[in-house]
């Protein structure tokens, strides 16, 4: 008599190829996406099929990722206490990227987010910047979106300008400075920047500097429309913040009257 533990399941549904197929075709265009990410992809474009079938099929076409394990030999304690957002616009963060064109010459990218509907809000690509140049973004944002309370930025020359402090202190911003050497102090624009790092800038091959801002733009629309986020309940950051903007809205006055 054969032990129990020899007897394997056979699914009657054989190997589904075009869902591997499918499965393969997106795992290889977002190569930094993982199986969860990828099943929610799937059930947006009508494959009614549940997360585990999606994990089994990951696994027998090795599209696992292979992630590195920091070595953490170190305590760490908190040093201050920072606020956290409790709204939508309530606190931005802002920080700068860099990278080099096919010809070695140097741009850099500015990024602004919105921590707590995780929105890029800015991603934008130049030769420099000055405290000037970001003062014009956050300028451009104003006219869309309520200005945050807080935006928490590092000490780069650009964000300790006097320039930079005229406009926080005309528009009622608080600048929230990181401490030297300690980027854990900004950790959401730090995950944002690898992100971008990761799943647009190595990914290209840049010759001028046209195409550097229209490939971030296309980034910008596919990570805010349709990248799904951990922390957001696996909704991208414009489904969260629909969501959230819909339970704010103020109910009508008329309606809430009650006739006695």
């Amino acid at each position: 008599m054969m032990p129990q533990s020899t007897y394997h399941y056979r699914s009657r549904l054989g190997r589904q190829e075009l869902l591997r197929m499918r499965l393969k075709d997106l795992a290889y265009s977002r190569v930094s996406y993982g199986c969860r990410r990828l099943h929610i992809l799937l059930r947006r474009e009508g494959w009614m099929v549940n997360h585990k079938r999606i994990y089994r099929l990951y696994v027998e076409e090795g599209l696992t990722l292979k992630r590195r394990k920091p070595k953490r030999h170190k305590a760490y304690a908190a040093r201050h206490i920072r606020v956290e957002p409790t709204r939508a616009d309530d606190i931005w963060s802002i920080d700068f990227m860099s990278d080099q064109l096919a010809d070695g010459s140097r741009f850099r990218v500015l990024t602004v987010i919105d921590i707590y509907t995780r929105e890029c809000l800015a991603l934008i690509a130049n030769r420099r910047f000055t405290g000037a140049d970001v003062i014009k973004v956050l300028s451009r944002l104003k006219d869309d979106r309520e200005l945050p309370d807080h935006i928490f930025c590092d000490n780069g020359t650009e964000f300790t300008s006097k320039i930079m402090d005229q406009w926080a202190w005309f528009n009622g911003v608080e600048l929230d400075f990181s401490r030297p050497g300690k980027p854990v102090d900004n950790a959401y624009i730090e995950s944002f920047n690898g992100r971008v790092r990761q799943e647009c800038l190595n990914l290209h091959w840049f010759t001028e500097m046209d195409e550097v801002k229209s490939t971030l733009g296309i980034w910008k629309m596919e990570y805010n429309m349709i990248r799904s986020h951990s922390s957001l309940g696996y909704l991208s950051p414009v489904e969260y913040a629909r969501s959230y903007r819909e339970k704010r809205k103020p109910v009508n006055a008329l309606k809430s009257l009650e006739i006695t």
